[in-house]
């Protein structure tokens, strides 16, 4: 995936996290780790490396939300997002 291309995903997962943190019912905490990053969309001069890291710990915070429990597929995505953001974090 080229850079723009990741940056574009960003930027659309970042609109769906906007929507989440206003249902209710949906912990917002969830997406501290995402925020504590302090990479966004619009920080084109980050490295692509820093931003596939935001895209899987933001994947990560959004499979979480729609979870019922760990075992339902949204909760299996979130296992598989966090072990994707572990491994894009050691690359950094």
């Amino acid at each position: 995936m080229h850079k723009d291309e990741l940056l574009e995903l960003h930027e659309q997962m970042v609109t769906i996290m906007e929507y989440f943190r206003g249902v209710d019912g949906v912990d917002s905490s969830l997406f501290d780790p995402y925020d504590e990053l302090d990479v966004s969309p619009d920080d084109v001069h980050k490295s692509k490396s820093e931003h596939k890291h935001a895209v899987f710990v933001l994947g990560n915070a959004l499979a979480s939300a729609m979870s019922d429990d760990e075992f339902s597929d949204a909760g299996r995505i979130s296992k598989r997002m966090q072990e994707l953001a572990d491994d894009a974090e050691q690359k950094l």
